[in-house]
C-alpha cells in the first residue's frame, strides 16, 4: 500500500566526490528523501563523509570494485537490482554533483512525487541546469560552491524527455542501464508533465573538470558501445571557460530560465569541433 506521504529512496553512486557528497546528502535528507549509496572504491573521503549520515537518512552504503577503470554499466545495473529489493514508494537515480528540486518551492521532493502520483503518473522528468566556472571567477572548488558559482546554461541535448530518473515502485524490474542511466523505462510508463528542475554542478574549476574527466579511464567496451563518447576524449587543452556574458545568472531555484537550451555542454564543445575535423 501507497503511503500517505510516500517513502522516496535516491540511488546515488560516487567516486572520489568529497567535495559534493555532503552537501548533496544534506538537501536529499531536507527534501524528505532517504539514500542508499554505491562507492566506487573512492580514493579520498567520499565513504568518511556518508558514513556521517548513517541512522540519519542515509539507509546503507556498499562498494563496488572500480580494478582501475570506470565502468558504468555494473553500477546501473546494481541501482536496478536495489529498486526491486529496497522498501520505497518512488526512488530517484541521482549523482552527488546534482541538487533535484520539487517544481515549487512550498513542496518537498516526496510531497511532488506524491502530486504526480495521485495524477496518476508514474514517473517524473528532470530539466537540467548546468553551472559552471567562467573566465571571470575560474575557481570554486571549495565547500561553498554553491554559493559563489551562480551561472548557468539550461541543457536539453533532445526534444524528448532525457532525465527521466524518478519514477514509481513498479511491480516487476525496471531498466535504466540501457540508456546510461538517463532514461528509465518499465511497461505502462506515464511521465508527469510538468519537468522537475534541477541543478547541475558539473565541475568547479579547470583542474577540477581536469581530474574529473582527463584523468579518468572509460571502460573499452563502453565507450566502443557509444557511451562517454565525448568525456573520453577531453584533454586538457580543449577545456575553456565561458564568459559570465554567455550565461545566464542564477537569481533563484523559482526563477531558472529553461528557455533556448544548449544541446552539448561547453566542456565538449572542443572536442565535437575536433571530431568534426576528423570526419
Amino acid at each position: 500500500m501507497t503511503r500517505a506521504t510516500p517513502r522516496v529512496v535516491a540511488l546515488m553512486a560516487a567516486y572520489n566526490e568529497e567535495r559534493f557528497i555532503a552537501g548533496c546528502l544534506e538537501h536529499l535528507l531536507q527534501q524528505n528523501v532517504d539514500v542508499y549509496l554505491i562507492d566506487n572504491c573512492s580514493s579520498d573521503q567520499t565513504a568518511a563523509i556518508a558514513r556521517r549520515y548513517m541512522a540519519h537518512g542515509l539507509i546503507g552504503i556498499e562498494t563496488v570494485p572500480r580494478e582501475g577503470i570506470y565502468s558504468w554499466r555494473p553500477i546501473l545495473e546494481r541501482k536496478e537490482q536495489l529498486a526491486n529489493a529496497l522498501d520505497a514508494d518512488w526512488f530517484m537515480n541521482v549523482d552527488p554533483d546534482e541538487i533535484r528540486l520539487p517544481p515549487r518551492a512550498c513542496q518537498s521532493l516526496a510531497q511532488a512525487f506524491a502530486e504526480a502520483d495521485g495524477e496518476g503518473c508514474n514517473a517524473v522528468n528532470f530539466q537540467e541546469f548546468t553551472f559552471i566556472p567562467t573566465r571571470e571567477a575560474p575557481d570554486h572548488d571549495h565547500q561553498d560552491f554553491q554559493k559563489t558559482m551562480r551561472w548557468y546554461y539550461p541543457f536539453l541535448p533532445s526534444p524528448v524527455p532525457n532525465q527521466v530518473k524518478a519514477w514509481k515502485r513498479q511491480p516487476g524490474p525496471v531498466e535504466f542501464a540501457w540508456s546510461g542511466g538517463h532514461q528509465v523505462r518499465f511497461e505502462g510508463l506515464r511521465i508527469f508533465p510538468q519537468w522537475f528542475p534541477m541543478r547541475h554542478y558539473f565541475y568547479l574549476s579547470v583542474p577540477h573538470a581536469i581530474r574529473k574527466y582527463v584523468g579518468r579511464r572509460y571502460d573499452p567496451a563502453e565507450v566502443e558501445a557509444g557511451w562517454h563518447k565525448l568525456r573520453a576524449r577531453v584533454r586538457p587543452e580543449m577545456i575553456k571557460l565561458p564568459a559570465e556574458a554567455e550565461l545566464r545568472p542564477y537569481l533563484s531555484d523559482g526563477e531558472l530560465d529553461p528557455s533556448n537550451p544548449r544541446v552539448r555542454h561547453y566542456l565538449f564543445d572542443a572536442v565535437w569541433a575536433a571530431q568534426q575535423e576528423e570526419g
